[in-house]
């Protein structure tokens, strides 16, 4: 065989694979949900009283400072 036909061969069955990837790559849009739509699984009527306020803990951000400072120390 000679080395075009092998080329060519290898051309057709590169540009082959590749159309059927793009031809199969399906990558969904952007979609609105709402109520009407059934891709959302709904809130049970229980678990909206049931939410609760979540308060911060006010040692949280002195926490989260000491860390960033330890480590700024080190070089």
């Amino acid at each position: 065989m000679k080395l075009e036909t092998a080329r060519g061969i290898f051309l057709v069955a590169a540009l082959g694979v590749a159309s059927w990837a793009a031809a199969a790559w399906h990558e969904p849009g952007p979609v609105i949900l709402g109520k009407s739509s059934s891709l959302h699984c709904p809130v049970p009527h229980k678990a909206s009283a049931a939410l609760q306020q979540v308060v911060p803990d006010r040692d949280l951000l002195l926490f989260m400072f000491s860390l960033s400072q330890s480590l700024s120390g080190q070089k």
